[in-house]
């Protein structure tokens, strides 16, 4: 149990250190909460490393992070593997220095960078939370040297150069194997441009007190780390044996062109597998065969359609009240803006993608979904969040074209979070660690778990008919739409990964996430979540 509500809270280096703080006020030792720390971390190291022929090259920093570097040094070299020391730092923490002469004391040699060029491991000891300054000077040169010997580099708490909140390269950054978190998850953890230096992340649980972080991050927390045990408690399952189809959400799609055909196939089979009670599908008149003949338990609407294949309007007869929640943007082109206006003006939650946001870029987009009658949803990915939100588009990451990996200014928590509040809409920005934000707490909620295998066209529209089928379903049961947001991309993620385990990175294109979605839900591990690697 304490386990699970662990891996559910994110702290910024502020809040860390509140944290800390009230655990020494309370009569924690310094050098006992040491001990303890990089006695787990050895203990980490010597399971990934087994053979005592490894020999490790440990870098020791001038604070506290130095000082965990230092016992995990002392704990190897009792275990007999091989260890080298390089520390830089000519003044040290008081706590770190006493471990540093205890090393000395010991034999472990203090080597020039150069010696550690033959250790078989690195253990980066350098910085820890809370750094701010770019790395200059020596230090620098010695990240950089050591990034270009390619070798195995496990980082203690955060890649030195790393900053805590954003995941900015500060200057310049190890470029970590593996990354052991300490206490708590940091934000950088949870940013897109640390990932290139985090490497593979795990949180090292040093029993910090829930009642301390609790106080310190409020309740709920202002953002929350999205667990399997949360995205599975918010899905509809399982459901009454005397349900029936009408119980179970009605969906409509509005979606494709002859342009894009294949979005509105996807967003349908996607929305089929969320077990929505009633799909509707509304496409131009041109793709209604064809939609009907690869989704036939879907009612299909044929639309009026543009000379270029896109929906002119929806027929008379179709009733927007009549729908649980409605999704629109997959391959719908620009040149619906009416169609547009008028879901938006619908008293129905509403769920934008693609084309959908890019339209309502052009229509004055805050005051538009404030002012909207039902909740809102949008996806975009970061160069749509700039179009409709340009003030905070600096602040989302890098644009999808761009070489630029680290922005000062790429708080994407931030910018998720100042979208709801600015829009009051609920705002899913897609990356490599998705954030979510509400006006509602948690704030922010973020997706931790996701794989390259989803960089495919028509995964983003994988994504919207499945979270459009939840919505519907959670919309029809009167239930909160942010905690259905959140699962709807755990269930997603999840299922790239199920397919890239199977078919590699390559392999999972979206029609092959489709066929997986289910299979999620099928594992025999299902509730333990384990056979997602989580």
């Amino acid at each position: 149990m304490r386990h699970t509500q662990i891996q559910q809270f994110v702290v910024s280096a502020s809040q860390m250190a509140a944290i800390e703080s009230r655990v020494f006020a309370a009569g924690m030792p310094v050098a006992a909460l040491m001990e303890k720390v990089a006695g787990l971390i050895t203990r980490r190291v010597c399971e990934l490393y087994p053979d005592v022929r490894t020999t490790f090259g440990i870098l020791v920093g001038p604070g506290h992070n130095g000082g965990d570097a230092l016992v995990v040094a002392r704990e190897l070299h009792f275990r007999g593997y091989g260890v080298k020391l390089f520390a830089p730092f000519a003044s040290l923490k008081e706590l770190t220095a006493h471990h540093a002469r205890y090393a000395a004391s010991l034999g472990i040699p203090q080597v020039a960078l150069a010696n550690l060029a033959d250790c078989t491991v690195l253990i980066d000891g350098l910085f820890g939370f809370g750094l701010t300054r770019p790395l200059s000077g020596d230090i620098a040169a010695a990240v950089d040297r050591i990034n270009t010997w390619q070798k195995p580099v496990l980082s203690i708490d955060l890649p030195s150069g790393l900053h805590t909140n954003t995941g900015a390269v500060l200057g310049t950054a190890v470029r970590a194997t593996r990354t052991f978190c300490l206490g708590l998850w940091k934000q950088a953890f949870l940013q897109d441009q640390g990932q290139d230096w985090i490497g593979q992340a795990e949180l090292i649980d040093f029993d910090l007190p829930l009642a301390d972080i609790v106080e310190v991050l409020g309740t709920p927390p202002d953002l929350c780390r999205i667990t399997p045990q949360q995205a599975i408690a918010a899905l509809p399952i399982p459901r009454s044996v005397t349900t029936h189809k009408y119980r179970e959400g009605h969906l409509l799609l509005v979606c494709g062109s002859r342009q894009y055909a294949g979005a509105a196939l996807l967003a349908a089979q996607a929305a089929r597998a969320s077990g929505v009670g009633m799909l509707s599908v509304a496409v131009p008149e041109s793709l209604r065969l064809m939609v009907v003949a690869q989704v036939p338990d879907a009612l299909v609407w044929g639309c009026g359609e543009t000379d270029d294949g896109a929906i002119a309007q929806l027929p008379e007869d179709l009733n927007l009240a009549d729908y649980a929640a409605i999704a629109c943007g997959c391959g719908l082109t620009r040149e619906p803006v009416s169609l547009v206006k008028q879901l938006l003006e619908a008293a129905t939650p509403l769920l934008l993608d693609a084309d959908g946001l890019n339209i309502l870029a052009t229509l004055d987009p805050v005051p538009t979904l404030r002012n909207r009658p039902a909740p809102t949803v949008l996806t975009p990915h970061p160069g749509e969040f700039r179009r409709l939100f340009p003030d905070l588009g600096a602040a989302s990451g890098r644009e999808e074209q761009s070489d630029s990996q680290n922005d000062p200014c790429g708080n994407r928590i931030d910018a998720a979070r100042r979208a709801a509040q600015q829009s009051g809409a609920i705002v899913l920005l897609k990356g490599a660690k998705v954030a979510i934000g509400t006006t509602q707490h948690p704030a922010v909620w973020l997706n931790p778990d996701s794989t390259p295998a989803l960089a495919r066209g028509g995964s983003g529209d994988v994504l919207t008919g499945l979270l459009g089928g939840l919505l519907a379903q959670a919309a029809r049961r009167h239930l909160p739409l942010e905690p259905v947001v959140a699962a709807a991309t755990w269930w997603h993620a999840a299922t790239g990964r199920l397919a890239a385990a199977a078919h590699s990175e390559l392999g999972a294109d979206a029609s092959t996430q489709i066929r997986y979605l289910p299979r999620v839900l099928q594992s025999n591990d299902f509730n333990d979540s384990s056979d997602f690697g989580f």
